[in-house]
């Protein structure tokens, strides 16, 4: 079936190409001048540490990384940000567009060298959409998802939904991964030990050191389509023999490690190294593409004080998007700009319906509705990330700007992977009351973004509970316009904002930097099995 026949819009990385187009852990791995790197190892100072091996039961963005390396996909973007097939040879669609039936490609293996069945896709499938949003309202339109064969794959559809495909080949997180069906199988509210996939890459077990080191090697069961690389679609060629993603507590000397040669790719560099990185002529330092990345304010709505709707639209109602910025990435029009819309700014659903608290900005206003909003000096639990210095800026805005309106505030400092442990716990005792993070724009895009769920069963961590939140994201998947499209759009921006269950803190363009030597980039995400160092 060409993918031209699609009568929506491919959603999910598909709406970002017109823009695209026009501590606590201590770290070994750096202690001075190392060995360089041969030429067939590739090394990447990562913005974090692997910790966990589940990028399903986790949105973090190093579990994607992880997830990329070592797994595959039915569906895949490419570079025109149109969904092609990856594992799947070919489909079909009936006529009355309810049944959907994909054929994988013949010598699909698992690293284990067992052969990859239409059951363990169907496994996959089920797991990931119990935690993307994405999957989520997608399985609401699924009646039956069966393997009639080992080769084939059946979805029958309550209703036609034109998002089948771009829903498969969703860029980021949550991926739908493909696993084997005995790992798939378990919960997808509980993260699997096992990185067994059919990846261009499988992971070395015995080198891994959690929070510091992680290590592929090629997979040599990995059977690479004939066409070309195209972003996440095509042939996955292996650039490297081997691939290190080392996590440095110390910014400086990942940079350090950066201008010795010892890696060739550095994430995430914080402000204060870029000038020492911008002077060395063998490095590059250049923002992501926009759209960028957004910085984000999540609330716990199932807790005091938060679970006063008009509590969280008085906080709200005092974020100033230039200090949040400013605070992580100084003064430079490179890096960063004010948005005021929950899709980031310049993307199709991108909107100022309702947004008018998000442009408020006003601490006087925030603590008169603060009090009007009956609150009484109930500690507020704020998590801060100390390890990615991007998310420990952010916390530190918010921290005072919480302060500044009368709140009684507790800052908790923690790593990054405590954090998102922590961000699990619905229970007041040990709680939290709210955090700062961010997403790469693609991920929230459209209403399909699980960071706009309002089910409190089902949703992002932060569980607002908004019946009619969810009726208007379905409405937004029932659309067959593009108009039909962006009025359900603006019209769940007004509903998220009168929850006020998040707070857009402004749009980035986050630094990278790279030795110049190395090919092979891509964006809006960075596939490593594609650099050449």
């Amino acid at each position: 079936m060409p993918i031209g026949k699609l009568r929506k819009l491919a959603l999910s990385a598909t709406i970002l190409a017109p823009i695209l187009a026009g501590s606590f852990i201590a770290s070994a791995a750096y202690a001075g001048p190392q060995p360089k790197p041969g030429p067939s190892i590739l090394r990447v100072a990562v913005h974090v540490g692997l910790e966990t091996l589940d990028p399903i039961a986790s949105t973090a963005y190093i579990d994607r990384t992880h997830g990329y390396l070592v797994y595959d996909t039915l569906f895949a973007m490419n570079n025109n940000f149109q969904p092609e097939p990856q594992m799947v040879d070919h489909w079909t669609v009936s006529p009355d567009q309810k049944t959907w039936t994909f054929v994988l490609r013949d010598g699909l293996k698992w690293s284990d060298g067992t052969n990859v069945t239409a059951a363990d896709c169907v496994a996959s499938l089920v797991r990931w959409g119990k935690r993307d949003g994405m999957g989520q309202l997608l399985f609401a339109d699924i009646a039956s998802l069966t393997a009639p064969g080992d080769k084939t794959i059946v979805m029958q559809l309550k209703a036609p939904d034109d998002m089948v495909l771009a829903s498969l080949a969703k860029l980021s997180s949550n991926v739908p991964f493909m696993m084997p069906a005995r790992i798939a199988r378990t919960s997808a509210f509980k993260s699997i030990t096992d990185p067994t996939g059919s990846g261009p890459y499988m992971m070395v077990m015995k080198d891994w050191v959690p929070g510091e080191k992680a290590v592929y090697v090629k997979n040599p069961y990995y059977k690479p389509r004939s066409d070309p690389p195209s972003l996440a679609a095509g042939a996955k060629i292996a650039a490297a023999h081997e691939i290190e993603l080392i996590h440095y507590a110390d910014p400086k000397a990942a940079a350090k490690a950066l201008m010795d040669g010892y890696v060739q790719y550095d994430e995430s560099p914080p402000m204060s190294v870029v000038p020492m990185l911008e002077a060395d002529q063998n490095i590059t330092v250049e923002p992501t593409a926009p759209p960028g990345s957004v910085g984000m304010l999540r609330f716990n709505a199932a807790i005091p004080p938060f679970n006063n709707p008009a509590i969280r639209r008085a906080v709200l109602e005092a974020v100033n998007q230039s200090a949040y910025m400013e605070a992580a990435f100084g003064n430079d029009p490179r890096w960063w700009r004010t948005c005021y819309s929950i899709y980031p700014c310049g993307t199709t659903y991108a909107t100022d319906a309702g947004n008018w608290i998000l442009k408020l900005n006003n601490p006087q206003a925030a603590r008169y509705a603060l009090e009007k909003a009956g609150y009484k000096g109930t500690p507020v639990v704020v998590l801060d990330p100390v390890d990615i210095p991007v998310l420990a800026a952010f916390t530190n805005v918010t921290a005072n700007m919480l302060t500044n309106l009368g709140m009684k505030v507790k800052v908790e400092r923690m790593t990054w992977d405590e954090m998102l442990q922590r961000r699990t716990n619905r229970s007041a005792v040990n709680g939290w009351n709210v955090f700062d993070t961010w997403w790469i724009a693609d991920d929230i895009a459209t209403p399909q973004a699980i960071a706009y769920s309002g089910d409190p069963k089902t949703g992002w961590a932060g569980w607002p509970n908004d019946p009619k939140l969810e009726a208007d994201r379905m409405t937004f998947m029932d659309a067959t316009t593009l108009a039909g499209q962006q009025a359900a759009a603006a019209q769940v921006q007004e509903d998220v904002l009168n929850d006020a269950t998040v707070g857009i803190l402004g749009q980035f363009f986050e630094p990278i930097a790279f030795r110049k030597n190395l090919t092979g980039l891509t964006t809006p995400v960075q596939f490593f099995w594609g650099l050449q160092p």
